[in-house]
């Protein structure tokens, strides 16, 4: 006898993928894909801000307007990582098939643990800098208060910390990228597929 779904018989096997914006077992929600990949653009925007502006002279008005963006888009990340993480806690985190090493797994959580303090204390460090420096900490038409007062050993102390922060920020961003790739070329597991926009 014919089924009533177009004359064909039941559909046997798992059901298909269908997350929406909430994470499964088997891939990252749209909201988990969208934060992480708008957090990723938003970084390269905070160093490219950074770096372009030495094309620039000082004070110029296209060098300072590098520099506003710089303060703002950092912030922007402070704002969404606690989004990102409230996420992460809330739903289940995809397994990876096949399943990897357990060294691979502690190495995957350090990488992360690491990406969170760099994405959390990178832009407080910079909030920090503009509140010793006495300056105005700017975010979208407004004025976020200062941290601190005035402290221009503080600002210099904070400055070195947070440039000597911002270059192991491209290391990390370069072995999260890579051993991405890694995964998904080499080891031909699902890592990178579970975090793409796309479904399968």
């Amino acid at each position: 006898m014919a089924s009533e779904s177009g004359g064909r018989g039941p559909r046997f096997g798992p059901p298909r993928d269908q997350t929406g914006w909430r994470n499964s077992i088997r891939r990252y929600g749209s909201l988990s894909i969208g934060l992480h990949w708008l957090m990723l653009v938003l970084l390269a925007a905070v160093y490219a801000s950074i770096e372009l502006r030495e094309l620039f002279p000082k004070g110029s008005d296209p060098r300072e307007a590098l520099k506003h963006w710089h303060y703002m888009l950092g912030l922007s990340v402070l704002v969404l990582v606690w989004l990102r993480l409230a996420v992460h806690m809330i739903g289940p985190v995809p397994r990876i098939e096949p399943e990897p090493a357990a060294w691979q797994k502690l190495l995957a959580k350090l990488m992360h643990v690491a990406l969170y303090v760099l994405m959390i204390g990178m832009p407080l460090a910079g909030w920090l800098i503009l509140s010793a420096e006495g300056k105005p900490v700017p975010f979208f038409g407004l004025e976020l208060p200062a941290l601190v007062g005035e402290n221009k050993d503080l600002a210099k102390i904070a400055d070195e910390i947070h440039e000597t922060a911002g270059v192991v920020g491209y290391w990390l961003i370069g072995l999260h990228a890579a051993a991405a790739l890694f995964h998904h070329y080499v080891v031909r597991d699902d890592t990178l597929r579970r975090m793409l926009p796309f479904r399968d």
